[in-house]
């Protein structure tokens, strides 16, 4: 199926299912930015638009209404997306415009939601970054579907580590996240290195390899 046909079927779905304020929200509100979206970054990376809602409602801390760009649910996830141009959400946007802005996504982050957002000029211009940070996100999320499941797991989860400490990886580390074996953790490292996430360097001696530093295409693999 083409991505405008998928697409208007979406749109459609979600028109017959709202009445009042909230057919109308998506009538308006659903234009250039979010059209890019879903072509240029959602579609390219999911290929369906399973639990996605466009426009939807949320309530902020004064119990106001609040429609959002859209937000993902699946099982007890719920992520909240926006596309946020220049214009409105910078250049135009006076002090207390910007206190309710982050007061509402604080608020909406204590109610559950996990809240990003993409800048219009890179879901336009830059969408393969936003489809690899949009990957990130969503793979915390979803069980790996390869047959390798518990080693692609393992393997992101030291990514994850790597940029959490925001140094060379040593295989102490590994012992103490992943509860393994000195032995384990070094084959692990090193597994990583033959794929080119990572790359060894050695002491002072030149005798043994001592750190693992994370290469920035490692990012691809979360």
């Amino acid at each position: 199926m083409s991505f405008e046909k998928a697409h208007a079927e979406f749109i459609q779905h979600h028109l017959q299912r709202r009445t009042g304020e909230r057919r109308g929200r998506l009538e308006r509100g659903h234009r250039e930015a979010e059209i890019l979206f879903c072509r240029n970054v959602w579609w390219v990376l999911r290929g369906n638009f399973d639990g996605l809602h466009p426009e939807y409602e949320v309530l902020d801390w004064r119990g106001q209404s609040y429609f959002c760009d859209f937000v993902w649910i699946a099982r007890a996830v719920r992520l909240l997306i926006e596309i946020k141009g220049f214009g409105p959400h910078v250049r135009d946007m006076d002090r207390q415009k910007y206190c309710r802005e982050l007061n509402r996504e604080t608020f909406l982050t204590a109610m559950g939601y996990q809240v990003i957002a993409f800048s219009y000029d890179d879901v336009a211009h830059n969408p393969d970054l936003c489809i690899t940070l949009l990957r990130m996100v969503l793979s915390r999320f979803q069980a790996e579907e390869s047959a390798a499941t518990i080693q692609n797991a393992a393997e992101r989860e030291i990514i994850r580590l790597a940029c959490l400490l925001a140094r060379p990886l040593r295989p102490i580390d590994l012992e103490q996240h992943l509860q393994i074996n000195r032995r384990t953790a070094v084959r692990k490292l090193q597994s990583l290195c033959s794929k080119g996430w990572l790359t060894a360097e050695t002491g002072v001696s030149n005798q043994r390899k001592v750190r693992y530093v994370l290469h920035p295409q490692a990012f691809k693999l979360l």
